[in-house]
C-alpha cells in the first residue's frame, strides 16, 4: 500500500502539527490533508473525501462526536478510520466499532502506536498470506464461572496432542492467576514486561518471558501488580497476537470478566469466544448481558459459543431451561466432579494429569481432540488390549 492518502480532521490546532510530524516519520511516501474543525462541523467531508484513512482526533466525551461516521463510512467502505481521543470509556469504544472505526488510540498522539496501526492497516491490504494459529478467547459471564479453569486445562490438553504448540496468554489485567492452575514456579516475566519492551519484541524475547509448563505450552502471566495493567494497551495486544500466530498452533486467551479497550482488542483478534456460564440465575443474567456486548460488537453468531461449566444433571436450570432464557445454544457442557477440580487447583496441576479418569478430565481431552481434529484414544486396561488381540 504505497502513496497512502491520510485526511486527518481534528479541532486543536495545536494537536494538528503532533499529529502531522508523527505522520510524515510512519509515512515516508504518503499525501495528506489536515482539516483544522471538528468533524461534526466538516461540512460536506462525506461526499468530498478522497482518502485510503480517516483519522479523527476528538475527546472521547460523547459518543455523539462520532455521529458523522454513520454516514462516511458506507459512503467509504474501502478506507480505514481511526480515532484519537483523550477518553475511552466502554460506551465510546464499542459505538466506535460499530461505525466501522478500525482502531482507537490515544490523544495526545503516540508515535509507536500509531506506527503500529499504520503497518496493521498495510498488512490488512497486503495480498501476503496470514498466519494460521488458532486463537480461544475465554470470558467469564460472571465472577467464578470457572474459565480460567478451562482455559489453562484446555491448553494443556491441547498442547498433549502430538506436536501442537500452545500459548496461554493471561489477560486477566489485574487479578490473573492462570498459571496457578498450571504450575507451582511463580513467572520470572509478565506481561507488563513485554510491553514496557515491545519496541523490541520478537519470537526471542517472547520466549523468554514466557513460563514452559510443558513440552508444548508456555504461559504469559498477568501482570504481578494490578496497577501495572494500565500499561497494556490494545496495541500491545495486536502486536503479542501478531506474532504468537507464526509460533504456535493455538493461542489460548483467559480474559477477565472486567472488558475495556485491551481486551475488547483482545476478543476482536479471537477466532471462537468461549463464554462461559453455571446453571444459575444469576450466571444466566450475566449470560444475557454478555450476549447483548458480543451483539453491539457486531460479532458474527458463529463467532461465539456459550459454555456451561460443572454442570450436573440435578440442577434446577438444564441445559434447554437455559437455552430458552438466553435465546441461545449452550455449545458444550463441562460435568461437575469438585473432587478432581478442586485437587487440581490446590496441587497446581492440570486435572488431565493428575486425574486422567475424572469425566472432566475426558470431556477437556474430547474437546481438544475435537478442535485438533483427532479421533478421542480411549483408555484400556492390560487385559482388554489382549482380550482384543485375540
Amino acid at each position: 500500500m504505497n502513496d497512502l492518502r491520510i485526511t486527518v480532521v481534528s479541532p486543536d490546532g495545536q494537536h494538528l502539527p503532533k499529529i502531522e510530524r508523527a505522520l510524515q516519520r510512519a509515512v515516508q511516501d504518503g499525501r495528506f490533508t489536515f482539516i483544522e474543525e471538528s468533524l461534526q462541523r466538516s461540512d460536506g467531508l462525506a461526499k468530498n473525501l478522497a482518502a485510503d484513512i480517516l483519522i479523527v482526533d476528538c475527546n472521547g466525551e460523547d459518543t455523539s462526536e462520532l455521529a458523522p461516521l454513520e454516514e462516511i463510512g458506507p459512503l467509504h467502505p474501502h478506507m480505514s478510520m481511526l480515532v484519537l481521543c483523550k477518553r475511552q470509556s466502554p460506551e465510546f469504544l464499542i459505538r466506535a466499532m460499530q461505525l466501522g472505526v478500525r482502531e482507537v488510540l490515544n490523544s495526545p498522539i503516540d508515535q509507536f502506536s500509531l506506527n503500529a496501526a499504520i503497518e496493521r492497516i498495510k498488512a490488512k491490504a497486503s495480498p501476503a498470506a496470514t498466519a494460521n494459529a488458532t486463537v480461544l478467547a475465554f470470558v467469564p459471564c460472571k465472577g467464578g464461572s470457572g474459565a480460567t479453569f478451562l482455559a489453562a486445562n484446555l491448553a494443556y490438553a491441547l498442547a498433549t496432542q502430538g506436536d501442537c504448540k500452545v500459548a496461554l496468554f493471561d489477560l486477566n489485567l489485574q487479578f490473573g492467576d492462570a498459571m496457578m492452575f498450571l504450575a507451582e514456579q511463580k513467572a520470572a516475566h509478565t506481561l507488563s514486561d513485554v510491553v514496557q519492551g515491545i519496541h523490541r519484541l520478537d519470537a526471542a524475547l517472547l520466549k523468554t518471558s514466557m513460563v514452559s509448563v510443558a513440552p508444548n505450552l508456555d504461559v504469559l502471566a498477568a501482570p504481578a501488580d494490578p496497577s501495572q495493567a494500565m500499561d497494556v494497551r490494545p496495541d500491545h495486544i495486536d502486536a503479542l497476537v501478531r506474532l504468537a500466530r507464526r509460533h504456535y498452533d493455538y493461542i489460548i486467551l483467559d480474559i477477565g470478566h472486567s472488558l475495556d479497550a485491551p481486551t475488547i482488542r483482545a476478543l476482536d483478534k479471537a477466532d471462537k469466544i468461549y463464554a462461559v456460564l453455571q446453571s444459575t440465575l444469576p450466571f444466566i443474567g450475566g449470560a444475557k448481558r454478555m450476549i447483548e456486548i458480543f451483539q453491539k460488537l457486531e460479532y458474527p453468531e458463529s463467532k461465539t459459543e456459550l459454555i456451561l461449566n460443572r454442570y450436573e444433571a440435578s440442577d434446577d436450570v438444564d441445559v434447554k431451561s437455559a437455552q430458552a432464557a438466553l435465546g441461545k445454544q449452550i455449545c458444550r457442557t463441562l460435568p461437575n466432579h469438585y473432587e478432581a477440580a478442586t485437587a487440581s487447583v490446590n496441587q497446581g496441576i492440570p486435572v488431565v494429569r493428575l486425574s486422567g479418569k475424572s469425566p472432566l478430565s475426558k470431556a477437556l481431552v474430547e474437546w481438544s481432540a475435537q478442535l485438533h481434529n483427532k479421533p478421542v484414544q480411549e483408555r484400556t486396561s492390560w487385559i482388554q488390549r489382549i482380550l482384543k488381540r485375540a
